[in-house]
């Protein structure tokens, strides 16, 4: 961790503002259907509360557009916040102003205060640098722990680093820890598996790793883009037909490592309600279905893989595996990931729909970490370059 974290400085009785990632899924009644992400904020919170820090939270949830949207509100997560820290936590209706800096000040030792959602106000979004200063202007020391925004030039990321003193949380330390030790000094066989709908989201993931990897397998939607580009008939798949030729460049590039592809696939004539549900008897797929998983032999390739790997990157889905009846190979895939992690391999699950899959096979817990962020995770994938953590003073 080439970063300071607030390890690294004396934060006692300080005024520290806290940039967290609450953007929770909501129903429609306003309660929160998954707490992963504020459970994820804990460890750095308890820390400053236990150094008589004044807590100040700053998020944002949903996409407000810069206007005032009750529906995404940060209310419900400050009675939440509450409860998992058996401390009352106060709650600002806006994130800066006058009423706001009142809140602040008058924060006690062992207090927190969780501002209103900064995508209220367009100039989060736009990194301005005067709501920067603003957000700043309520405490002595800034901490980023969203990893999930990391990857995003926003105010609260990249903006209020310029006006504070500044440290990575917990969460965060822990998010760069697990995925730069999976890319820069991996135990190996280092297995990248990807799946999804789209080859274009995943263009600089496999750019990145096939110089880091030992095996690349691939499945999911963008599977039948890198099929057709070897000549194959993919029937009715989904296809990114822009994006053949680099599928094309991609494979010749992956030459010297294992780059594998479905030789197999469940197949419907369509995906919501279908009439016909088989088998494909091979590679290819007949006219007039789709592939919607990977094949009983694809599914047994790709677990035996994961089974001998010792460091895992999970990022998509093998198929929709959203629905019962096509979430097979996702299931088998991530259940050979959860056995191989119990043997001691290093398993990294990034993404929103990696990590639902997990979930709904009941193997969450079994990995050895569960990325917050699936924009950033996949970003920092790539290689690039996050604006929030390069924010960040350096050790």
């Amino acid at each position: 961790m080439a970063k300071l974290t607030i390890r690294d400085v004396n934060l006692k009785d300080k005024k520290v503002l806290v940039r967290v990632d609450y953007n929770v899924p909501l129903d429609k009644s306003q309660g929160i259907t998954d707490d992963t992400r504020i459970k994820e904020s804990l460890p750095t919170i308890k820390y400053l509360l236990q150094n008589g820090c004044r807590v100040i939270l700053c998020s944002h949830l949903g996409r407000p557009k810069g206007k005032v949207v009750k529906e995404f509100s940060l209310s419900p997560v400050s009675k939440r916040l509450s409860e998992l820290l058996s401390v009352k936590v106060g709650f600002a209706s806006d994130c800066i102003g006058d009423g706001v800096a009142r809140l602040a000040s008058e924060l006690k030792s062992g207090e927190i205060l969780l501002l209103e959602n900064l995508r209220f106000h367009p100039e989060e979004e736009k990194n301005d640098a005067t709501f920067a200063k603003q957000l700043a202007s309520l405490a002595e020391f800034f901490v980023q722990d969203a990893f999930g925004t990391v990857h995003r030039a926003h105010a609260s990321t990249a903006g209020v680093n310029k006006f504070l003193p500044s440290a990575a949380g917990f969460l965060l330390e822990k998010e760069i820890k697990y995925l730069s030790d999976a890319i820069e000094n991996p135990k190996r066989p280092f297995v990248a598996i990807l799946g999804g709908a789209k080859v274009s989201d995943k263009i600089g993931v496999i750019e990145n790793l096939i110089n880091k990897v030992d095996c690349i397998i691939v499945g999911g939607a963008m599977a039948y883009t890198f099929l057709k580009a070897m000549g194959m008939n993919v029937g009715n798949s989904r296809v990114d037909e822009d994006k053949i030729d680099l599928a094309k460049e991609l494979l010749k590039k992956s030459t010297k490592i294992r780059f594998l592809l479905p030789i197999d696939h469940i197949i419907a004539d369509k995906i919501d309600n279908p009439e016909k549900v088989e088998e494909s008897s091979g590679i290819e797929i007949k006219a007039g279905f789709m592939g919607v998983d990977i094949g009983s032999m694809t599914r047994c390739i790709y677990s035996c893989i994961a089974l001998k790997a010792k460091t895992i990157v999970l990022n998509g889905p093998m198929g929709v595996f959203e629905i019962d009846k096509f979430a097979g190979g996702t299931k088998a895939v991530v259940t050979a990931i959860a056995e191989s992690t119990a043997k001691g391999a290093v398993s990294i699950i990034g993404g929103g729909d990696s990590v639902s899959a997990v979930k709904k096979a009941g193997v969450a817990d079994k990995m050895s970490h569960i990325s917050t962020g699936g924009g950033a995770s996949l970003e920092f994938l790539e290689g690039k370059e996050l604006p929030g953590i390069a924010a960040l003073k350096d050790k």
